[in-house]
């Protein structure tokens, strides 16, 4: 196989690729091999049938279309092997221009990883949100523990009201006809907690231990199970047990309880650092993120729809994945968000070619900066890491992946490039 490389335009590189007559047979011959078993015919034992016999019965060129599509996948990936300057950034679209016994001839054009033109990424102005805590803040959050502490006391000399704990039997229906999933013995439920179907919770307070009830609801336009979504239910239900919720008194013994602290002014004080904390980490992250989109959008950088296409189709499929562990099908979740597939990935582009072009733009600017993680950087990180995984140094480095070691690296060089960023660029 020769190949002659051609014109490179419009982010684009031609290539031709050429096999002899020779080269040719030899591969129409190993996919006969490879096919020959799929054939059948009277007076020959299935994969013992010549080949001439086969090409005679079914067409001199029942090997070709199999032996194009194997000559094209292996002199694509041998020509990027063997140009390591040539970036293709998907599989290229294959021109044939000649198939015959006398050998192959097809043009691949190979949409290259796009350039990048650095714009102004020194001396930006960008503003840093100003963190505050409001005692407000502070008070939900030690609501929040004392949501924590509440427990719960069984009730019988009055009906269930929301906030309760009760215990519940339902049967649902959808004109007379019980269906999937509805139907629970000795259920728990917190009234108020907005965990069934709208309604169903307000229509269970007033009930009384033993009474019996038709609940009835209607399921949302969105709900995630096609049949029944938009559709009006009817729950027959019976309330078994009410439980009340108690709050313990938010005061200093309240506060020794819950923390180390001996006094709720104590604990205060703490939670208010705490939440200050966690926002000037929050308002670091959105200032990373100014900085890098104020980059991004100062660069020159057109993104080949292919590598979009590529990119969304790869999320999708990831998405497919982490919701089938879920229970869930991609086309449930889209019936729920009520989208179609094209208007999900109508939805989704912009924000993975903003991705696609962050990603080019900062490596881009780590050869420009010429930034890299030293071994002993990354001798420090494996040593951090190994001390949280209770192992020695070596222990973690004998079992460590080169994927595993590129990703320590690759983190390295993302704080570096974080770190020259805050300095060089002028932070209000």
């Amino acid at each position: 196989m020769t190949y002659k490389i051609g014109e490179k335009k419009d982010g684009k590189l031609t290539v031709n690729f050429e096999l002899n007559a020779e080269e040719w047979e030899t591969e129409v011959e190993k996919a006969y091999k490879k096919n020959k078993g799929k054939y059948k015919l009277d007076g020959f034992r299935q994969g013992k049938i010549p080949r001439r016999v086969l090409e005679k019965t079914y067409g001199e060129f029942l090997f070709y279309e199999d032996a194009l599509n194997t000559v094209c996948d292996n002199s694509f990936f041998d020509f990027i092997e063997k140009e390591k300057d040539v970036q293709a950034v998907a599989y290229p679209d294959i021109s044939v221009k000649k198939l015959e016994k006398s050998g192959v001839e097809f043009v691949a054009t190979i949409t290259l990883l796009p350039e990048v033109e650095l714009g102004a990424y020194t001396g930006l102005d960008i503003e840093k949100t100003k963190v505050s805590v409001t005692e407000k803040e502070v008070d939900e959050k030690i609501k929040d523990l004392q949501e924590k502490q509440a427990r719960f006391v069984d009730v019988d000399s009055r009906a269930a009201k929301m906030g309760d704990l009760v215990n519940i039997d339902f049967a649902g229906s959808i004109d007379g006809v019980a269906f999937d999933g509805g139907t629970a013995k000795d259920y728990e439920l917190e009234l108020g907690s907005h965990s069934f179907i709208e309604g169903f919770e307000e229509q269970v307070a007033g009930m009384k231990i033993d009474e019996q009830k038709d609940v009835n609801v209607t399921f949302p336009k969105t709900y995630h199970v096609k049949d029944l979504a938009g559709k009006p239910a009817v729950f027959a239900v019976k309330l078994l047990s009410i439980r009340e919720k108690q709050m313990p008194e938010i005061d200093d013994k309240f506060a020794a309880d819950v923390s180390e602290f001996n006094t709720l002014a104590e604990l205060k004080s703490d939670t208010k650092e705490k939440i200050k904390a966690d926002k000037e980490a929050a308002a670091d992250k959105e200032l990373e993120g100014k900085i890098v989109d104020a980059i991004v959008a100062n660069a020159k950088i057109d993104v080949p729809e292919v590598m979009v296409t590529t990119q969304l189709n790869k999320t999708i499929e990831d998405m497919k994945r982490n919701l089938s562990y879920q229970g869930m099908s991609y086309e449930m979740y889209l019936a729920y968000l009520g989208m179609t597939d094209e208007q999900f990935r109508a939805e989704n582009k912009p924000q993975i070619e903003k991705q696609i072009k962050t990603s080019l733009v900062l490596s881009e600017l780590v050869k420009k900066e010429n930034i890299k993680a030293e071994e002993a950087e990354v001798d420090e990180k494996v040593k951090e890491l190994a001390e949280k995984m209770k192992k020695t140094e070596k222990e973690l480095k004998k079992t460590m992946t080169d994927s595993q070691k590129e990703v320590i690296e690759n983190n390295i060089i993302s704080e570096k490039v974080i770190k020259l960023l805050k300095e060089k660029n002028n932070i209000k």
